[in-house]
């Protein structure tokens, strides 16, 4: 069976509705992603200043407590505690320094830092060790009025410094917070807006496509109603018509026999009556093929033997044509679709032959390749002149169409060759894709076989 062609052709203005709705589904997922690709910037932003601001009062919590440590050993005047604790004062607030300085760095790439912030930072890592030094070089020359003095006045300036720090920090924070505030509502409105309308769109696609669909296959019926009619006349020429048109030929001769030879109208008359019945057993058949598939059991070159045979019984002994089948490669079961319709062509030509070309010989080729499928049958009869016979009313029009119609299904190439006096030959080539039942990719084919037969 011929595969139904799928195209849709719905139209300009449906392919332009359609577009248009494609470019809404896209455009509508499209700003959903560049709403997300928003949402994610201000995220990062505001991740950033938080991160800031974290990590400025952790330097103010570090600044405070060193302060405060060196106050209380100032206040006590003890000298050894103040030598002891100074290097792991120095050490931690440099740590800290240091912690500060790498989560500065580890910051999305978007965040701005204060620009005092670095400059806060590296005065705390090189004022801070220095005044400890000179605080504990004080305590160790018994000054401490002067130690009282530094932690009193010298630290004070960095404290005053981180804590404007902090605030500018913090002032930045909430402005980064009430702006992505407004652009996150922003972003929901726009999302609220855009998934209503890819949905929407995305319905009408659904009915788009299912309308598509129903007028598609309502168009796929109408088309298999037309191949059906098409196929049922072309069974009806290839079985009932040849066979009603043989028996007039053969009724014909009787008629011209009598009276004068009546013993050969007789006999003739015998061959008529078989031709009838041969003609009503097939118009049988083809009312069973219109209710069932065709029995195609057997392959190709039994029923070509067999079809040859049936033919040839329309003519007296001595005056059959001379049939030689040959078959190429190695003989290989066909798709029963694929035989169905190889085997029509092949019994209109050679139904033409027998009945048509005044042939003496009459030869059948059939080759079974790796990528192809072909089957040839040629005479040395009468031929014809093929610009004659495309016209309604030629012999051998509707046969030569059927012939075309079985090629086209199948997805073969048919080429009929002819010419007044020189005889005819018919050429079926199918692509191997689907032609064969099973495949033996073990087996070497016998490249050359010949059957031949004189009836």
């Amino acid at each position: 069976m011929r595969i139904p062609d799928l195209n849709f052709r719905i139209g300009p203005r449906l392919t332009l509705t359609f577009a248009l709705l494609i470019a809404l589904i896209l455009g509508g997922n499209g700003l959903l992603v560049w709403q997300f690709q928003i949402a994610r910037h201000e995220t990062e932003r505001l991740t950033g200043v938080s991160e800031q601001l974290v990590a400025v009062l952790r330097l103010q919590e570090s600044l405070l407590l060193f302060h405060q440590r060196l106050d209380e050993l100032a206040q006590a005047q003890d000298v050894s505690r103040m030598v002891t604790e100074a290097e792991p004062l120095r050490r931690i607030l440099l740590e800290q320094a240091q912690r500060t300085r790498a989560a500065l760095t580890n910051m999305p790439s978007q965040t701005v830092v204060d620009p005092a912030f670095l400059p806060t930072l590296q005065a705390i890592e090189i004022t801070l060790p220095s005044q400890l030094d000179a605080m504990v070089a004080l305590a160790n020359s018994g000054d401490w009025g002067a130690v009282r003095f530094r932690v009193s006045n010298e630290l004070k300036p960095l404290e005053t410094q981180t804590t404007s720090l902090v605030n500018s920090i913090d002032q930045e924070v909430t402005q980064e917070l009430t702006l992505a505030v407004a652009n996150m509502e922003e972003v929901q409105r726009h999302i609220l807006l855009a998934i209503p309308v890819t949905a929407i769109a995305t319905f009408l696609i659904a009915a788009f496509f299912g309308w598509a669909m129903t007028r598609r296959m309502v168009e796929l019926r109408m088309e298999e109603r037309i191949d059906e009619r098409t196929r049922i006349a072309r069974e009806l020429h290839d079985t009932l018509l040849q066979s009603f048109q043989g028996l007039m030929f053969l009724l014909q001769a009787v008629r011209d026999l009598l009276p004068e030879r009546a013993t050969e109208a007789v006999e003739l008359l015998g061959t008529a009556m078989v031709r009838g019945e041969q003609a009503i057993r097939e118009g049988r058949n083809a009312v069973q093929d219109l209710r069932s598939s065709a029995d195609m059991e057997g392959d190709l070159v039994q029923k070509l033997t067999v079809l040859s045979e049936e033919l040839a019984q329309g003519y007296p002994a001595a005056s059959s044509p001379k049939f030689d089948l040959f078959v190429e490669g190695h003989a290989r079961g066909l798709n029963d679709a694929i035989l169905n319709e190889v085997y029509g062509v092949a019994r209109e030509a050679l139904t033409n032959a027998y009945r048509h070309a005044k042939a003496k010989k009459i030869e059948a080729e059939v080759t079974y390749g790796e990528s192809l499928v072909r089957l040839r049958i040629r005479d040395d009869g009468v031929g014809f002149d093929p610009n004659m016979s495309g016209r309604p009313g030629g012999s051998r029009h509707f046969g030569m169409t059927g012939m075309r119609e079985r090629a086209d299904t199948v997805g073969g190439q048919l080429i009929i060759w002819s010419q007044v006096g020189a005889g005819t030959e018919v050429e079926l080539t199918i692509p191997i894709p689907g032609a064969y039942k099973l495949s033996f990719p073990g087996l070497s084919p016998a490249l050359f076989q010949r059957r031949s037969r004189t009836p």
